[in-house]
């Protein structure tokens, strides 16, 4: 049995929410899809889905399995869609939403770079905190940070986020500086307010045995907002120790202003991510857009401000 048919069968049966759905889409009986699915198992010797008349689910494995048959057949189009499209030109309108502090500062600015090189592309760029419906709200690509909980959707790993608890060099000179996270509770710490979205607080790694359990604080101090770019803004300003994303505050550990702490805690890093719709041939300027952003959050410099540049 074709090995990339059944990985498509998977990934569609997931996406759709039952095999009935996925074979009505292929134009096949139910009956193949099942088929497919258990060959797929049985050569790799794990439960990927649990069936039932009722609803399909992944297991553990499945869940992760799924991630990386995304991967591969979202770089199989790619790879299919370089060579067909040859010197075609990218053309079309691009409707792409970020999540808008990051947005502001790492999507916005390279939107007219992209334009730049593909003119006959039109952008419409979103900014939203929430979590967008690509599919009902007919965007092409989100850029999205941290887990992804829709795995109806394809993701494409840009890089590496990492949070960190930093202050102001004079703030950590007048109070000192915290050895374990455990010692946050002497310092002023300027955490979300409690009806902001992040509910379960800092994260932080610590040693366990033979391996590394993530726990979570919630810290607290005589400041608090539900917005992060003001507990940003505060902590630069000398206030306090905060708990931000390395997309954010690593230009400014760069230049001195801000010091990280507690570093030997840090949880380890989720990712930033191009998310689009599962759909069998992606559009050129999603796919190029998609490319330009990995190009440019590979460059050794681009987070710290010292490699942010047209290309060229």
């Amino acid at each position: 049995m074709d090995r990339l048919k059944t990985l498509e069968s998977f990934v569609a049966v997931v996406a759709r929410g039952s095999l009935t759905a996925a074979a009505q889409a292929e134009g096949v009986a139910p009956a193949i899809i099942g088929r497919r699915l258990d060959a797929l198992e049985e050569r790799l010797g794990v439960k990927l889905l649990l069936r039932t008349t009722r609803r399909i689910s992944l297991t553990h494995e499945g869940s992760a399995f799924l991630e990386d048959c995304q991967r591969v057949l979202a770089d199989l189009a790619n790879a299919e869609a370089s060579v067909s499209a040859g010197g075609v030109q990218a053309s079309g309108h691009l409707r792409i939403t970020a999540p808008a502090g990051f947005g502001r500062r790492h999507v916005a600015p390279l939107v007219p770079w992209f334009r730049e090189q593909h003119p006959d592309v039109t952008v419409t760029l979103n900014l939203s905190d929430r979590v967008v419906d690509l599919g009902g709200e007919g965007f092409d690509c989100a850029v999205r940070v941290g887990d992804l909980p829709d795995s109806s959707l394809v993701s494409v790993r840009l890089a590496d986020n990492r949070r960190l608890c930093v202050a102001t060099p004079a703030y950590l000179q007048r109070h000192g500086t915290p050895q374990q996270p455990g010692d946050l509770a002497r310092f002023d710490c300027l955490a979300l307010s409690s009806e902001a979205s992040q509910t379960r607080g800092w994260a932080f790694a610590v040693p366990d045995k033979d391996r590394t359990e993530v726990f979570y604080a919630k810290p607290s101090g005589p400041l608090n907002c539900s917005d992060g770019q003001v507990l940003h803004d505060w902590c630069l300003a000398g206030y306090g120790i905060a708990w931000r994303s390395t997309w954010e505050v690593e230009a400014e550990i760069a230049s001195g202003q801000l010091v990280s702490v507690l570093d030997a805690f840090a949880a380890p890093p989720n990712g930033i991510y191009a998310v689009f719709a599962q759909r069998k041939h992606l559009p050129l300027r999603v796919r190029l857009w998609i490319d330009f952003l990995k190009l440019h959050y590979s460059r050794p410099g681009f987070w710290t401000g010292a490699d942010v540049k047209k290309p060229g």
